[in-house]
């Protein structure tokens, strides 16, 4: 009997469990199956989303950390390359600075020759145009004395001329020209 009593008080606290459990959540078996398939929908839904969504974003982001990838590897290149060119455009740089600074030099020994040359010339220049000074004011000198000394002679004779008029003769008169000329020596129409 005791046994019979222990069945009927399990019973009875299952049954006031089952209430229990219906009360706090409300389950039934429309619930339930409610439950099972809106959990099977919603796997359906999960799987339809991870084909068609899921698997094409993650392929879409793949293929976007590619095209990263590359463009920073062709960037990496292309940065290798600009400085490459760059050592290449400073040393041509170098190269033309030298280059310059060649034609530079070799034009000022030019221009050093060139005016060595033209120094030059305008000496010989110059000496030409003293010596033909110095040429022709000697011969104005000589000219100026040939005048002064005809001046002089005619001068001379006509002085002479005068005093002397009567008694002299023409070699006396030229003996006279030349005695007064040594007196007056050659230092006198020379300078």
């Amino acid at each position: 009997m005791s046994s019979i009593f222990a069945n009927q008080g399990i019973t009875a606290i299952l049954a006031e469990t089952e209430g229990v459990w219906k009360r706090i959540f409300g389950l039934d078996a429309q619930v339930l199956f409610d439950t099972c398939i809106t959990l099977v929908s919603m796997l359906v839904l999960f799987a339809l989303l991870t084909y068609f969504l899921f698997n094409p974003a993650r392929a879409l982001i793949n293929k976007r950390k590619e095209l990263v990838a590359n463009d920073m590897e062709a960037a990496r290149k292309e940065k290798e390359e600009a400085e490459a060119f760059k050592k290449e455009y400073d040393a041509k740089l170098k190269e033309v600075g030298a280059q310059a600074n060649e034609i530079l030099s070799q034009t000022k020994k030019k221009a050093k020759k060139q005016e060595d040359t033209i120094v030059n010339e305008a000496k010989e220049e110059a000496g030409r145009i003293i010596k033909r000074a110095e040429s022709e004011a000697k011969q104005a000198k000589l000219k100026a004395q040939d005048e002064m000394k005809q001046e002089i002679i005619s001068v001379a004779t006509l002085m002479a001329g005068k005093m002397v008029k009567a008694s002299m003769n023409e070699a006396d008169q030229n003996e006279l020209v030349e005695t007064t000329l040594k007196e007056m020596g050659e230092d006198t129409w020379q300078n």
